[in-house]
């Protein structure tokens, strides 16, 4: 049973980090009290909703528009399990409200992918085993592919050696990965694997793969 419980959880887990778009089906409530219309694209596709002005986007992509890849952790803007991308910035949607987001952009896990073809950091953090549960992994990479425009910006970290020096890339050391990724929490623990995982895609060269399967094959 044991056995069992483990491949269970390793499969829920490959299910979130490749998540991808599908036809979104929108669920029309009962009930909208101080309804609004709003309008914004989420993975490239144009929606109309009247929402409640009091409703998050985490809410809303999971409720309305049927996208469960971003989860609902703590609710509280503590573990990150509900990053999204909002007009190529990583924000907490569970402390977002929806209304915020007319005429944005949003990126949750599932439009990350191009067809069949994972984004890379998607396919980094399976190289690298950078899930166990998977739980927090779709608020993981979309956070980690986020912070790869943030360091060509130049945006400094509270680790950022040379904070003055603003129009210049930064080039992601672990500290700087640990630092930047230090919202979105992991209850598995599998933290240095996710740090290689965003390594990889960050530089020109690969990261060895340090795990091996049962038989000791890579």
């Amino acid at each position: 049973m044991t056995g069992a419980s483990l491949l269970a959880a390793h499969l829920l887990g490959i299910e979130q980090l490749m998540a991808r778009s599908a036809p979104i089906e929108q669920q029309a409530p009962v009930f909208i009290e101080n309804g609004i219309n709003i309008s914004f694209k989420v993975n490239g596709s144009p929606q109309h909703l009247m929402v409640d002005s009091r409703m998050t986007l985490l809410d809303t992509l999971r409720e309305r528009l049927n996208l469960t890849g971003s989860k609902k952790g703590c609710d509280h803007g503590q573990c990150g399990a509900c990053t999204v991308i909002v007009d190529d910035r990583r924000v907490l949607s569970c402390l977002t409200l929806a209304a915020t987001c007319e005429d944005k952009k949003v990126t949750t896990i599932e439009g990350l992918a191009t067809g069949n073809e994972l984004h890379p950091m998607q396919a980094s953090f399976i190289k690298h085993d950078g899930f166990q549960c998977g739980y927090c992994t779709p608020g993981q990479i979309c956070s980690a592919v986020a912070l790869m425009d943030e360091a060509k910006n130049g945006e400094a970290s509270y680790v950022t050696a040379n904070v003055r020096n603003k129009n210049k890339s930064i080039k992601l050391s672990d500290e700087e990965i640990r630092e930047r990724m230090s919202g979105n929490i992991c209850r598995c623990g599998a933290y240095p694997n996710i740090v290689d995982a965003i390594r990889e895609v960050h530089g020109d060269k690969a990261v060895a793969q340090v795990w091996q399967f049962a038989d000791g094959t890579i």
